[in-house]
């Protein structure tokens, strides 16, 4: 036999050696880890599913054998340390009083012993106390978180009234409203600390009274009661003081709730208005001057004398609708126009969808961002590009300011105002987003031309 020959009749022998040895691999790793893939099983046939399983009912018989022998050895090692013990000679032995008998000790009754009642007053006392002081502790991070938020509002509604206002000023008049601005933190800092000194004593007081409260509560449950139930009248009774007091809070927060309402309505009606009102008195001198420019300019105002009465309707239902409220409320407050110019703004977009805004800020760098008109409320949406992708702002524009919902509580007389405010100011605290880069039209004639014609 010539070696070549050879070489081919041991390799076959070797491969089955080698699956050999992997199956037997395998087969313990199953059996120790007594679980088996899902797609191996499938691919086994009957007779090899049958062994595997007998396999694994022997591996499950020794291992249950191995347990009970186990037990078994540590049972009898425990009886033996059980006689051990008891061949000791340890005994008890009763301690006798002077009479000769067994001495008994009875609660209560022994010279400077508390009786049961007082000791019983005493521990209902100490769980009433606690259980204050635990509600107290509540309320006080309650009114803590309360205080910081009416206050960095008020410090954010505040510093947005100044910003709004330094673009009137001259360069020397911004050191006289910074010092203006430092002055009021100072006395919101005051306040600030003044209310919390007095929530602090409110708190102290609804402590000691509620401590008394749950103390007479708890006393009378403890006189009502005749069995060992105390601890379940007792936690009935926590269970109501609870429900009332969730009850108060509700009450509570349902009047904070209206007066933050009534108080933004009367800064609605009263400072933004005002404000309004001035940048609008700027805005028809303006508008004046785009109609002695009418024939340069390549848009053209809506003419305050209109053949019919403009009434905005609850919701936008179409574009025609859309166009008619810019054209008559939102032209003569100059929105999408540069500041102290008659040229539209390179951030300002007309009807646009969601889609169409985010193909436009595709390729562009973090912080660039559009405006556009939206479809659902009477304002505007802000798109935005972020690192990871795109966000989008609803501002609101159906009152006298313009403002963004449930993100940014700060007014603004005019949308141009604030853009230019959030070129400096985050929008949100967490996202970090700041308005640096403004994104441009892409179509000829511009996606906005409806809005003017």
């Amino acid at each position: 036999m010539t070696p070549s020959c050879t070489s081919r009749t041991q390799l076959p022998s070797e491969e089955r050696q080698n699956q050999a040895v992997e199956r037997a691999i395998m087969l313990q790793q199953i059996l120790r880890d007594m679980y088996i893939d899902p797609e191996l099983l499938a691919e086994l046939n009957e007779e090899q599913k049958q062994i595997l399983f007998y396999k694994m009912r022997e591996e499950q018989l020794r291992r249950w054998n191995e347990r009970e022998e186990k037990a078994r050895m540590e049972e009898t090692v425990l009886r033996k340390t059980t006689r051990r013990n008891q061949s000791n000679g340890k005994h008890v032995q009763w301690l006798c009083g002077k009479d000769g008998e067994v001495w008994v000790w009875v609660m209560g009754e022994a010279p400077g012993d508390k009786p049961y009642e007082q000791i019983s007053e005493e521990l209902i006392a100490e769980r009433a106390r606690q259980q204050a002081q635990k509600e107290a502790e509540e309320l006080r991070r309650q009114k803590e978180a309360e205080i910081t938020k009416k206050f960095r509002d008020a410090m954010a509604q505040e510093k947005a009234r100044i910003v709004a206002e330094k673009w009137k000023i001259e360069i020397e008049d911004r050191k006289a409203a910074k010092l203006e601005e430092e002055k009021i933190q100072e006395e919101l800092k005051k306040r600030e600390e003044e209310e919390r000194q007095k929530g602090e004593e409110q708190i102290k007081q609804q402590e000691e009274i509620r401590a008394k409260e749950l103390y007479l509560s708890l006393m009378q449950a403890q006189q009502h009661s005749q069995h060992s139930d105390d601890d379940q009248e007792w936690e009935e009774q926590l269970r109501r003081s609870k429900a009332a007091d969730e009850e108060r809070s509700h009450k509570a927060r349902r009047a904070r709730d209206e007066y933050r309402r009534q108080s933004l309505r009367a800064i609605q009606k009263g400072r933004v208005a005002g404000l309004s009102n001035l940048f609008q008195r700027a805005s028809l001198n303006n508008d004046q001057e785009i109609k002695l420019n009418n024939s340069a300019s390549p848009f053209r105002p809506l003419s305050a004398a209109s053949s019919n009465i403009w009434e905005r309707p609850s919701r936008p239902f179409s574009q025609d609708v859309i166009i008619r409220w810019f054209k008559e409320e939102q032209i003569p407050r100059r929105a999408g126009f540069e500041r102290d110019t008659n040229r539209i703004a390179q951030w300002f977009h007309g009807i646009i969808s969601r889609q169409e805004a985010e193909e436009l800020l595709m390729n562009k760098s973090e912080g660039t961002f559009l405006v556009r008109v939206s479809e659902k409320i009477w304002g505007y949406a802000l798109s935005y590009r972020q690192q990871s992708g795109f966000k989008h702002f609803l501002v609101d524009a159906s009152g006298d300011f313009y403002s963004f919902l449930g993100v940014d509580p700060n007014r603004h007389a005019t949308l141009t105002d604030l853009i230019d405010f959030h070129k400096e100011e985050i929008i949100t605290s967490s996202g970090g987003e700041l308005l640096l880069e403004p994104c441009g039209q892409q179509k000829n004639p511009p996606d906005y031309s409806p809005l003017f014609e």
